[in-house]
């Protein structure tokens, strides 16, 4: 069997993309109207906690070159290519759990989720 190794480029991937509930991109245009330069919101992953990944997100006000843009109703989520794969898919919304409000990541590749919520697995 001939077998070969490659090197794996997110540029050669087609995605499905991330969507914005409607509360997400309100809550991501009110974050946007308070904070002057402010264009939007970037997720990304991180090596952390017990399931591998975790979520981060950060404000932009210039987008990076390697960002992609996913846009819901004047709301700009920027996503970094190199964190599609783990990504890919999901639906951000913004909750409201008790007195606290969140933004939940509902990520059709996470395969487990530890049992505090912070991360996840691919």
């Amino acid at each position: 069997m001939d077998m070969h190794s490659g090197t794996f480029n997110p540029q050669d991937f087609a995605w499905q993309g991330l969507t914005l509930t409607p509360a997400a991109a309100v809550h991501i245009r009110e974050l946007v109207a308070k904070q002057p330069g402010m264009i939007g919101v970037r997720l990304g992953v991180k090596q952390t906690g017990c399931a591998g990944f975790g979520y981060v997100l950060d404000s932009v006000s210039e987008p990076d070159k390697d960002d992609l843009l996913f846009e819901h109703d004047g709301a700009k989520l920027f996503v970094p290519l190199q964190a599609m794969p783990f990504i890919d898919g999901t639906e951000v919304d913004f909750v409201r759990e008790g007195l606290n409000q969140i933004f939940k990541f509902h990520n059709p590749k996470a395969q487990n989720e530890c049992g505090c919520g912070e991360s996840f697995g691919v």
